[in-house]
């Protein structure tokens, strides 16, 4: 895993290196191990290595291939890479590496640009053509690996995350009122193409964007699960499901395993985390490399599940590591960097702690495994069971799910930011429910979760706060091919049992039932949702600051009601609105924006 950045010219300007330069240097921490820039004609590419597969120089990016006239800058991981070199050698192939970069290179060659759909795994890459002066960019199905672009006068530029743009300077930085109104309403989901800011767009997951050298462009998805169950798999039953989903999941864990160094295991004590060690152990492995983090406690809401990843801990004997992180010594002064790490502005509480467990957890490995991603995919929120049989699903959708009504949202921002009022997130839920593929109230509200909410909540949060601490994090939930018997399945195999019924059903097979058989926890942060003391006095002075001010984004007096019972105003998502405010001011001001 890595961080890459590249440029297109589309007129006979010439591309400013020393730019490139900065913008490569800005995604360091995404790539510790190495760092390489490589022009050819009209493109530029630079890239920033974590290395984890071939720890030699061959491997080296951008990684250029003279024979083939084809050169590349690649983050992810190809999981099947070894197989996919083997039947390239025997098509006549040679090849000057081990890893997968070069697998990925010599794939788009045989097979162009529908390579991508022999990947088993996470990826974003950029191939640039000698000969044509075409460029390829590529995002991975499930959007794990990011991609950001800006356009420019005669030109394109492209990186792994947003501030590396802004690094290079040269980018509209006016927010973008599409975008703001998505952050407000959709709990900080902002859809592809669209970013908070008006002059960077992102491109979207299972997608491939290819440019020219005329500047002309042709993009396209080239992947969509159906949420539905075909005529052949009707008659399975419950337990017919738990088999499938259970061998498709001991095949996603053991494809995470592929690398030249130690894989660990972010361990929060929940069911999917510990399915994911114990399918470790029961594959043998030992000496397994766990780790936790926990908060203060504020009130009742408590900070931390370590009762229950210590059962796990104990019961498979991992070496586990538990970070405690209290309000004054280590979350206060830590948010500036989270923050910075952000590539957009996220609201879930819970980034800190990924954050500052990523931190500890680099110091050890640089690969993990993580549970993100099976409450989206096998039904655990808890807004699915009421859209069972709804017959209002956008409506219902939205009420659970949206965190303000689009009346507050015009109280609350600046009406030059209304855009003549539309209600975007809500509209943008109506087009996708209409979607073909998913009939279902259930099955339309996990398709956007999974599609919309997961790449840019869930997702975009394990990546921005493990690469800060160059940190790979693997997510075998998100497996294309688990996901898609997931989406297969009838949704009561889901929705059974409170959530995750086919989950839970493979877990008391497998794990300690404690984990189990307990109410559903998060990753919680209650300092930030129940902002008090210092925590608060923080909040109180960036979203009263000069900067903040002349901005002019919030309405004073709804600022102000916030911040006078930050306790009382929860969104339906138990998040913070005073948090949500703050937190864009902060990541705009930590953006230098």
């Amino acid at each position: 895993m890595c961080g890459f950045c590249g440029e297109i010219r589309f007129d006979d300007k010439p591309i400013d290196l020393g730019t490139l330069g900065a913008v490569n240097l800005s995604l360091r921490a995404r790539g510790p191990d190495g760092d390489g820039l490589f022009q050819q004609g009209a493109i530029a590419l630079a890239h920033r290595r974590l290395s984890i597969i071939d720890l030699s120089p061959h491997a080296s990016q951008p990684m250029v291939d003279s024979a083939l006239g084809l050169a590349i800058v690649f983050n992810g991981c190809i999981y099947n890479y070894r197989e996919l070199r083997d039947e390239l050698a025997a098509k006549g192939y040679t090849f000057f590496s081990h890893g997968d970069t070069e697998v990925v290179l010599k794939a788009f060659h045989a097979w162009g640009a529908d390579c991508v759909h022999r990947f088993h795994g996470m990826f974003a890459f950029a191939i640039s053509e000698r000969d044509t002066g075409r460029l390829t960019l590529a995002r991975d199905r499930l959007g794990i690996k990011p991609l950001y672009y800006a356009e420019l006068a005669g030109g394109l530029r492209f990186a792994s995350t947003l501030p590396a743009l802004l690094a290079g300077g040269g980018i509209e930085t006016d927010l973008d009122p599409v975008a703001l109104h998505y952050y407000m309403h959709f709990h900080a989901v902002v859809p592809a193409p669209y970013t908070i800011l008006s002059g960077v767009r992102k491109l979207a997951p299972a997608t491939i964007r290819v440019i020219e050298r005329t500047g002309a462009t042709r993009e396209w998805t080239y992947w969509a699960p159906r949420f539905e169950t075909p005529d052949e798999e009707r008659d399975l039953g419950f337990a017919d499901w738990q088999e499938k989903t259970l061998t498709a999941l001991r095949t996603a864990v053991e494809r995470r395993l592929v690398a030249d160094v130690d894989v660990g295991v972010l361990l929060s004590g929940g069911l999917d985390s510990s399915l994911i060690v114990g399918l470790l152990a029961e594959r043998g492995q030992q000496g397994l490399n766990t780790f936790s983090v926990g908060f203060e406690s504020v009130g009742d809401e408590q900070g931390d599940e370590f009762q229950y990843s210590d059962i796990i801990a104990r019961h498979y004997g991992t070496s586990h590591h538990k970070i405690q992180v209290d309000s004054a010594s280590r979350l206060l002064p830590s948010l500036p960097g989270c923050i910075r790490a952000m590539s957009e502005p996220m609201v879930s509480h819970d980034v800190i702690g990924f954050y500052l467990l990523s931190q500890e957890v680099a110091k050890q490995v640089k690969v993990v495994q993580s549970g993100q991603g099976a409450d989206e995919v096998f039904g655990g929120y808890h807004w699915y069971p009421p859209l069972a049989g709804s017959t209002a699903p956008v409506a219902d959708y939205a009420r659970v799910f949206c965190d303000r009504e689009q009346s507050e949202f015009l109280r609350a921002v600046h009406p030059r930011l209304h855009d003549q009022g539309r209600d975007h997130a809500r509209d943008f839920i109506a087009a996708h429910f209409a979607q073909p593929g998913a009939v279902s109230a259930v099955d339309k509200a996990l398709r956007i979760d999974q599609l919309i909410m997961l790449v840019d909540d869930p997702v975009k949060r394990v990546d921005n706060m493990t690469m800060a601490w160059g940190l790979e994090a693997r997510v075998p939930f998100l497996d294309h091919e688990l996901v898609e018997l997931a989406a297969r399945m009838p949704a009561e195999y889901k929705l059974c049992d409170e959530g995750k019924g086919v989950l839970k059903a493979i877990g008391r097979r497998l794990i300690p039932r404690a984990v189990i058989d307990r109410p559903k926890g998060y990753f919680p942060v209650p300092a930030l949702k129940y902002p008090r003391g210092e925590v608060l006095d923080m909040m109180r002075e960036t979203v009263r600051s000069p900067r903040a001010r002349e901005r002019e984004l919030f309405d004073p007096d709804y600022v102000e009601t916030l911040l006078a019972a930050p306790e009382a105003h929860i969104t339906p998502l138990r998040g913070s609105k005073l948090w949500q405010v703050a937190v864009l001011e902060l990541w705009l001001q930590e953006q230098g924006v």
